[in-house]
């Protein structure tokens, strides 16, 4: 029996591996090109619709909660390390932020469709 492709996890990854490496590339001191939100936003898209199970909607809504509150914590006030840190975690946030408006969206149709 063949294996199911498994785009979706693919997805995440790529996703996640895009936003660091974007968030390095910024806290370097680089400016990048407005194109580039639009993939990480859509790769985040692409997670929130093929990823995220009705039992894992939860946890990734806390998840992505307790993430949105990080990257907005000041970070880059760290020494040395902050100036990296902080974009990153915004890249991350920026990928993940589309898929949390899927999922939540999922839900709420969800719970309106049982009631």
């Amino acid at each position: 029996m063949a294996k199911e492709p498994r785009y979706g996890e693919w997805a995440f990854l790529a996703g996640v591996l895009l936003a660091v490496v974007l968030g390095l590339v910024e806290g370097a001191g680089y400016s990048l090109p407005g194109y580039v939100l639009t993939v990480v936003v859509l790769l985040g898209l692409v997670v929130g619709l093929m990823n995220i199970t009705a039992k894992e909607a939860s946890p990734f809504l806390l998840a992505t909660l307790v993430l949105m509150a990080t990257s907005s914590a000041g970070l880059e006030k760290l020494p040395y390390i902050g100036n990296y840190l902080e974009p990153v975690l915004a890249y991350v946030a920026i990928f993940v932020a589309p898929a949390a408006l899927v999922v939540a969206l999922k839900a709420v149709k969800e719970m309106a469709a049982s009631k």
